[in-house]
């Protein structure tokens, strides 16, 4: 009797300590995603940030430029387009420079011009080559302005360091499943006797499985559970301990982790609960003790 109520507690103690590593491993890949992902969406809006000048020529008429405005809104790697017509340009510059310049050339030099700003990009520079060179061909365009030495400087850090984020996510997740791994084949293998003890009743493959695999459905939702509110209290502690992060909030977002959380913890605990129930079970009753 005694005997068995050590047992039980044993399997008490294993179920509630791997049900605890699995709702930590759960927390850890939902955040450093949810890190991974904020990352590059902030790459995205540095790129986006990107703006081009495309210069008319000082004499295009008023409907030559209308077109190339309507060109440029209808390209789809641009993502916004503003005209600033020549009276704009002028005072924009009275206003860096000081001084009214008009009355002293006694016409206005500047060219009216469209700032764009492009769409996020994996190439950013092959991008802007792209609607420079298409934008150079058109009537009334004069030249094409943007930093160059940015364009590629951002070309070539931003895929460095997206690559990076990748393969860190990538290393962290193999590592989390070998380790949710090893968790719940000690959940099982702290049960082996069970198992055994069933196998010499003569108990089926499927009968044998059955309460395992339900204890593995109810251990994978009470981590994500868990995990759940470790996510949602990081959330809150860097809202208000850091305001100023313009992390991403919104609904289906937010729905879409914590459903990615219940999912990942309920698929995984039964899928390794079974390959490593089906081991438990074709091994030979007598290796138990051994193994």
């Amino acid at each position: 009797m005694s005997s068995n109520k050590q047992l039980r507690r044993k399997v008490r103690g294993s179920y509630a300590i791997s049900t605890v590593s699995v709702a930590m491993v759960l927390f850890l890949l939902a955040s450093v995603g949810y890190i991974i992902w904020n990352l590059s969406k902030a790459t995205d809006n540095i790129k986006e940030r990107m703006t081009l000048y495309v210069m008319m020529e000082p004499a295009a008429a008023d409907q030559v430029v209308e077109e190339v405005g309507f060109k440029l809104r209808s390209m789809e790697e641009i993502r916004e387009v503003k005209f600033i017509s020549k009276s704009d340009a002028a005072a924009d510059f009275r206003n860096f420079a000081g001084g009214n310049f008009e009355e002293f050339l006694e016409y206005n030099p500047l060219p009216a011009s469209f700032e764009v700003r492009i769409a996020a990009s994996e190439s950013p520079k092959v991008l802007v080559a792209t609607i420079e060179t298409q934008a150079l061909t058109w009537k009334g365009v004069d030249e094409v302005i943007y930093q160059q030495g940015v364009v590629e400087s951002m070309d070539s850090n931003l895929g460095k360091f997206k690559l990076l984020l990748v393969l860190f996510g990538a290393v962290l997740l193999l590592i989390s499943l070998i380790l949710l791994k090893n968790t719940i084949r000690m959940s099982v293998f702290s049960r082996r006797e069970i198992i055994a003890t069933m196998k010499l009743v003569g108990a089926s493959k499927g009968f044998i499985r059955r309460p395992f695999m339900w204890d593995s459905f109810w251990m994978g939702l009470v981590a994500a559970t868990l995990a759940s509110l470790m996510f949602w209290g990081m959330l809150v502690a860097l809202s208000e301990g850091m305001p100023y992060l313009a992390l991403i909030s919104g609904g289906k977002v937010m729905a879409l982790i914590f459903g990615g959380i219940y999912v990942g913890g309920v698929v995984l605990s039964m899928l390794f609960t079974s390959l490593t129930l089906g081991k438990f079970i074709r091994m030979n009753s007598a290796k138990v003790h051994i193994y």
